[in-house]
């Protein structure tokens, strides 16, 4: 029995009916600082356009006045008419350079712009945010749809913009030349106009189409890369081919029908430039014929029209590129249109001043980065903690309700008091409500109701800066960035010395594993940290917590990959550190509870039990249930 395929298009960003609108509006800011050099290549544009539609009078002058003064003898008109002609196709050259490469130069301060804009607010944007749209998608964004924006900036506008001018001047060029013939070249612009309106219109839909369809394909290939082991050993390789085949498939056809229109407006705009071309030789001739016009303007408007539908040629091209980028813009605004749900207070309030100080450096002023006023101290020994004289703080839970999205309450009504210095455990089966809890503490998610506080100060009001260097989470995943382990301890704070850092790494007992490296703290971990094992991962994600030096500690699962002699070790060093601090625990090994000096008992995001470890385990109720059972499994 094969179990039913997600909907994909489930993840795809609905786009707002406005965001064509929000697009040019991003464009436009991104354009704005360059303004004064916009104007220039603009000048440029006009230029080389002027220098490129002028050759042909001068070609006009030769044949209808320089070879008949030169047949007299008088050659000045025609070496005159020449030597304008060469000087407008060495002028338009230049001009053409100087351009291209002021414009790559633009448009490369333009996109890196934009990445640092993008990057900066994705890493704002709320886990909700991220819960919902995979990394994957991001990456599109940062990559498929940039490099989009990117061929049209520094290769296709110039050109478009050079093409229209070079359209209208010629148009303009036509009429003074000869009004009846310029009035045969301008009946052909009106099914050009209906062809480009039409080709407009479905150009953007099949483009806006091709960029949801790479974004899937790179979205599955980074989620397999990510889960290449689950991968392999599963033997699911040809699954997450047939899916991907599955996706290039979407993307192949998307482009078809995106190329299939190119193709057709291609084709249209040709069709009618011939036409128009046949037209103009025969009426052309028959003024000629009838003295109602010069050979010169006749060979004028020919060359005219092959420099018109030239340009027109190219635009067709970069019509192409210019959907592609139209689409991908949209979607990087999209991303840019985002708000945060849990944002940034207007007024933000403060912590009151603690009577006591963390660690040996005292409580971080308000909105200093986590740690950054202590950390261990620099010539602490092995046994010192940042903990030995830190007060922590108080944290309140009042009425809180809490649902994902549409879901049912995961915590339907949830109060709670954490004295300040108290570590609490809670213990309860998946599903309880532990992890969710755990993150409106952090304020990785807002209640939606009630209240969640520190020393009275509701977190909503709290600047981000200030409340995450009052509270440090360390998670189950232990993630580590590619760098040095020094560098990855130094995370808790990046102005630790490595006096610190070697600190903080006695203090969780890595120490000595570390200096056994070949290259000591300055060792490679490697993609996610892969040169350590799960449980040395975890030790360096607390010894970022010791150098943070937080008033709120909050352990999600953080021994889970710990083995015996490792947990005990940490267990050692966190009922050191954590003493005078105010801690939250997740555990199932109930181990890890006995530095508790209060237990929650959950279920269905209530509290059910709440108690010493001791009352707790000499009663009848679940956690004495638990704990026999934990005993049990050890004999």
């Amino acid at each position: 029995m094969s179990m039913p395929r997600l909907d994909r298009d489930d993840e795809v960003e609905q786009l707002p009916p406005d965001i064509a609108k929000k697009a040019r509006a991003l464009l436009w800011s991104l354009v704005r600082p360059h303004r004064a050099m916009a104007i220039f290549l603009l000048v440029i544009v006009v230029l080389t356009a002027g220098a490129l539609v002028i050759g042909p009078v001068f070609i006009a002058r030769a044949l209808d006045e320089g070879i008949p003064r030169a047949v007299d003898g008088d050659t000045g008109p025609l070496f005159t008419a020449v030597g304008l002609f060469i000087a407008a196709a060495v002028a338009s050259a230049v001009l053409a350079f100087t351009s291209t490469r002021l414009v790559g130069i633009t448009a490369q301060k333009i996109l890196f712009s934009l990445r640092s804009r993008v990057f900066a607010h994705v890493q704002r944007l709320d886990l909700g945010y991220h819960e919902k749209s995979t990394s994957g998608r991001l990456v599109s964004r940062q990559t498929s749809d940039m490099e989009s924006v990117q061929q049209f900036l520094s290769y296709s506008l110039f050109d478009t913009a050079l093409a229209v001018l070079q359209m209208l001047f010629i148009a303009i060029t036509l009429v003074w030349l000869d009004v009846p013939l310029a009035l045969v070249v301008f009946a052909g612009f009106v099914p050009l106009f209906f062809i480009t309106k039409s080709a407009h219109s479905s150009q953007r839909s099949a483009y806006r189409r091709t960029r949801t369809s790479i974004a899937k394909v790179i979205v599955h290939f980074v989620e397999t890369m990510g889960g290449i082991r689950a991968v392999q050993a599963y033997r699911r390789q040809p699954d997450r081919r047939s899916t991907l085949s599955d996706e290039d498939i979407q993307y192949r056809d998307a482009n078809t029908d995106a190329l299939r229109g190119v193709a057709w407006f291609a084709g249209s705009t040709r069709l009618v430039g011939n036409i128009t071309q046949t037209v103009i030789i025969v009426v052309g001739a028959w003024l000629v014929i009838e003295d109602w016009t010069q050979v010169g303007v006749l060979a004028a408007f020919i060359l005219y029209l092959r420099r018109f539908y030239g340009p027109l040629d190219e635009l067709v091209q970069s019509f192409n590129l210019y959907q592609s980028a139209s689409a991908a813009l949209e979607k990087i605004a999209a991303v840019l249109d985002a708000e945060p749900a849990v944002a940034e207070p207007g007024q933000p309030a403060h912590l009151p001043v603690r009577s006591g100080s963390a660690g040996a450096g005292g409580a971080p002023e308000p909105g200093a980065p986590a740690g950054a006023s202590a950390g261990a101290p620099a010539e602490a020994p092995a046994d010192s903690s940042a903990g030995d004289t830190g007060s922590g703080r108080s944290l309140d839970l009042a009425g809180v309700r809490f649902a994902y999205a549409d879901g049912p309450d995961v915590l339907p009504r949830f109060d709670l008091h954490v004295p300040a210095g108290e570590i609490v455990a809670l213990v309860g089966a998946t599903g309880a409500g532990k992890s969710t809890l755990v993150k409106l503490v952090t304020r990785f998610y807002d209640p939606s109701g009630g209240h969640v506080a520190i020393d009275g100060v509701d977190l909503r009001d709290l600047e981000d800066a200030e409340l995450r260097s009052s509270v440090v989470m360390v998670t189950q995943e232990s993630f580590l960035f590619a760098g040095t382990i020094a560098d990855n301890i130094r995370i808790g704070n990046p102005s630790a010395s490595d006096e610190a850092v070697v600190a903080a790494a006695r203090a969780v007992g890595l120490d000595g594993y570390i200096r056994r490296l070949p290259d000591g703290y300055e060792t490679d971990v490697k993609k996610r940290g892969g040169r350590l094992s799960s449980g040395q991962r975890q030790l360096v994600s607390f010894a970022r917590v010791f150098l943070a030096d937080p008033d709120i500690v909050v352990l999600d699962e953080a021994t889970a990959h710990l083995d015996i002699p490792s947990e005990r070790l940490v267990q050692d060093a966190l009922a050191t550190v954590l003493e005078g601090r105010t801690a939250i625990i997740i555990a199932h090994r109930l181990s890890t509870v006995e530095i508790a000096d209060r237990v929650l008992v959950m279920d269905s995001g209530r509290i059910i039990e709440d108690g010493t470890p001791d009352e707790l385990i000499s009663g009848t109720g679940k956690f004495a249930q638990l704990h026999q059972a934990w005993r049990d499994s050890l004999v």
